[in-house]
């Protein structure tokens, strides 16, 4: 009875979401309604859910989420990002498309210091796309490489996605940081390839760069300098302590945090930037702890009601072959990916998709890494779209449409996918760094 009830309580969740209802909203309320329905008096429901959101808030790792948004927040608006960005464009100099490649760079490197991809979507949209168009790059193409090379901050350490599917998961947030690398790198170097090959075989697309080399001036050095320095260290500080186990993840985060205040203050922040930067990371974590508080409801309600055994009783009862179950989570992510954002959908799978895919023999590490990528791909599908809306709101261009901005990043949407089926095939990627290093 209680996996129907579950099952019930899935299908209004849905409901309430198309019909626009707020997805941390909608949680609490099915949490609710199923403790209800399960025969739970209303005081026992209420507090069931209550001490679950209490018992959420408490752990020390849901630090870790305002720390590295605070951390990436500070690194863009001290002027950090644009010295990083010109440093990659002067070494890839030599390179057919090297503008749309530097933003690639610049996006895989500012991804090793913030878990936020519209962080850096807003930041690399005011950087990298001025840039490409006043060199001549086709419009869509410049768009599609801002939008496409920002979802590397949702794979690449710190990540906030990795670290909701470690809360919901149980696994070690570390474990999945180091997970993240080698498939970043590898997604990284699919882009770069795709625009190697678009600049070669369509030089329209990509102007090549014909002006003498000019050397920047001394100021210039030494801002780049600064930053470049200051982002090193900041990688050094988060991944290579969480490599080393000299940190855990939470201290990490914080230590991170305090290594990009200074190099905040090092860049001349003042004290109003640092203010706006604290109210903006606010606004980016607010939302999201929310959501996992009402998340952890709702994972509290399939426990109770046995809907994880019950749902994937259904899966593999209906003899369906891995493959096809594999795919039909694809689908459902795709298509939750036109709708919520990248979090919800984490939310709302993740607690019944991953240990189906345990009980398929697929690696746990392995199947998080696949899964981030394919839902990391619904920040470039219409009509939600959040990368697209994020650069379309950053662009200094009013000719910069929404439509140029999805057509131009539908290659890396395929890209993605691609990256996501090879670590499927090849859990190696995912397993390799966490096997060594953990």
């Amino acid at each position: 009875m209680g996996g129907d009830i579950v099952l019930y309580m899935l299908g209004l969740l849905i409901v309430l979401i198309l019909l626009g209802v707020h997805i941390g909203v909608a949680l609490a309320v099915c949490s609710f309604l199923g403790m209800l329905l399960m025969g739970f008096p209303f005081e026992a429901a209420i507090s069931i859910l209550s001490s679950t959101a209490y018992d959420a808030v408490r752990k020390d790792i849901f630090a870790v989420i305002p720390l590295f948004v605070l951390m990436g927040d500070v690194i863009w608006r001290s002027g950090a990002a644009a010295d990083l960005y010109r440093i990659c464009d002067r070494g890839l100099r030599r390179l057919p498309g090297r503008l749309a490649i530097a933003t690639i760079a610049g996006n895989t490197v500012f991804a090793a210091v913030t878990g936020v991809s519209i962080a850096a979507a807003a930041a690399f949209s005011r950087i990298a796309y001025p840039q490409m168009k006043a060199l001549g790059y086709n419009q869509t193409f410049a768009l599609g490489a801002v939008a496409g090379s920002s979802c590397l901050g949702m794979l690449i350490p710190p990540s906030i996605l990795l670290i909701v599917w470690a809360i919901l998961t149980e696994m070690s947030v570390g474990a999945l940081f180091m997970a993240g690398i080698l498939p970043g790198l590898l997604l990284a170097a699919l882009f770069t390839l795709y625009v190697i090959a678009a600049a070669v075989f369509r030089p329209a697309l990509a102007p090549a760069y014909s002006a003498p080399l000019v050397e920047p001036t001394r100021e210039e050095v030494r801002s780049e300098l600064i930053g470049g320095l200051g982002i090193l260290a900041l990688i050094l500080v988060v991944i290579g302590g969480i490599w080393s186990g000299f940190f855990t993840p939470t201290e990490a985060a914080g230590f991170g945090a305090v290594t990009a205040l200074i190099l905040g203050v090092v860049k001349g922040m003042g004290w109003r930037d640092f203010q706006f930067t604290l109210y903006q990371a606010a606004r980016t974590t607010a939302p999201i702890m929310f959501l996992l508080i009402t998340a952890s409801m709702y994972s509290r309600l399939l426990a109770l009601g046995g809907g994880v055994n019950y749902i994937q009783g259904l899966f593999l009862g209906a003899e369906l072959s891995p493959a096809t179950i594999i795919l039909l989570m694809v689908l459902v992510w795709l298509v939750l990916g036109m709708l919520v954002d990248s979090v919800s959908i984490i939310l709302l799978t993740v607690p019944i998709f991953a240990p189906i895919a345990v009980g398929l023999g697929v690696d746990p590490l392995a199947f998080a890494i696949f899964g981030i990528l394919v839902i990391e791909a619904g920040l470039l599908t219409p009509p939600f779209g959040i990368l697209v809306y994020t650069v379309k709101g950053s662009v200094p261009d009013p000719t910069a449409t929404l439509g140029k901005i999805f057509l131009g990043s539908a290659p890396y949407f395929a890209l993605i996918l691609v990256a996501a089926f090879i670590v499927l095939a090849v859990p190696w990627l995912a397993t390799q760094l966490p096997a060594l290093l953990m």
